[in-house]
């Protein structure tokens, strides 16, 4: 961060404890967060020739702004990243403003590119439960072939992200009627355990070689450390090519089915947006579009065009 301005640099880095402190955005977070303002500020320094200071920085205007977001697309820059630099670049403005004292009007009101989200793409009903009993076929060792399918089993049936899964420790085994998840920022949820994720967790634990311990990670390794997403990916990736399944047939893929299956089945989108820790019901609300989408085609097949 050369470019920028001592005071520019201690005003991002409180920014970032903030939002670390106070917002309990995760790790990956602020450092997408302090990559993104820093890049910008460094602009602004490259820009007007000179470092930018907290009083240069008030009076950054639209043509700036512009000047800005024209080199980001000239760079190659996609619409949705510039959008999500933006955003950063936003929030850091608006808490600049509020402890300075000044109007931050033209970042504000940069409008972010426009772009087309990518809507979840869930397995089938019969496809994701295929992936379930295919999944044990991957391994020749029993234990390891049970905790594959525990963890699987864990994604669809809880909707878990494949992190939250494989953060779980020994103290939570056995599994009760609901578990306690710290997602994404830090955020607490409650999740119902259902009987099929309960057994396929004791089966795992009835095989496995390795001592279960309070604090060490429930599910391990071929080795004893803790399990690493990677294999779960790899494990996925045979499986889904044994099925004949996309590429998008991911561990991420059951966490979408688990929400676009509740939602199919008449699950009311608040309380799903509760299970998936999601902070805003706007990104659950993807899985609405993801269900008409999929109305759609079934009613393209049942009616063909002539």
């Amino acid at each position: 961060m050369t470019l920028i301005s001592p005071a520019a640099r201690d005003a991002l880095q409180l920014w970032l404890d903030g939002q670390r402190a106070l917002a309990g955005a995760s790790e990956n977070t602020i450092t997408a967060y302090r990559g993104d303002v820093a890049e910008f500020l460094a602009f602004m320094t490259e820009h007007h020739g000179a470092p930018q200071g907290l009083a240069a920085l008030e009076r950054i205007g639209v043509a700036d702004m512009r000047a800005w977001m024209a080199h980001m697309r000239g760079m190659g820059l996609s619409a949705r990243s510039l959008a999500r630099k933006l955003s950063a670049v936003k929030s850091f403005y608006r808490w600049l403003a509020e402890r300075e004292g000044f109007e931050p009007t033209a970042v504000l009101s940069t409008r972010a590119p426009k772009f087309r989200r990518k809507l979840p793409r869930p397995l089938a009903e019969d496809a994701a439960k295929k992936v379930i009993e295919t999944v044990e076929h991957q391994s020749q060792e029993p234990w390891v072939a049970a905790r594959d399918v525990a963890v699987v089993t864990l994604l669809y049936g809880c909707g878990l992200r494949i992190s939250e899964a494989l953060g779980l420790r020994g103290a939570d085994a056995p599994l009760g009627r609901s578990l306690r998840i710290t997602g994404k920022g830090g955020k607490e949820r409650v999740v119902p355990v259902l009987d099929a994720a309960r057994s396929a967790v004791d089966a795992y634990l009835d095989l496995c070689p390795h001592p279960k311990e309070p604090a060490a990670p429930l599910f391990r390794g071929v080795r004893g450390g803790a399990l690493s997403p990677r294999i779960i990916q790899k494990v996925m990736a045979r499986t889904r090519a044994q099925l004949g399944l996309p590429s998008t047939a991911t561990p991420h893929a059951l966490r979408h089915s688990f929400a676009t299956h509740l939602l199919s089945a008449g699950g009311d989108l608040r309380a799903i947006q509760e299970l998936l820790g999601h902070a805003s019901l706007s990104t659950t609300q993807a899985y609405t579009a993801v269900d008409t989408a999929r109305l759609m085609e079934t009613y393209d097949r049942a009616h063909p065009r002539a």
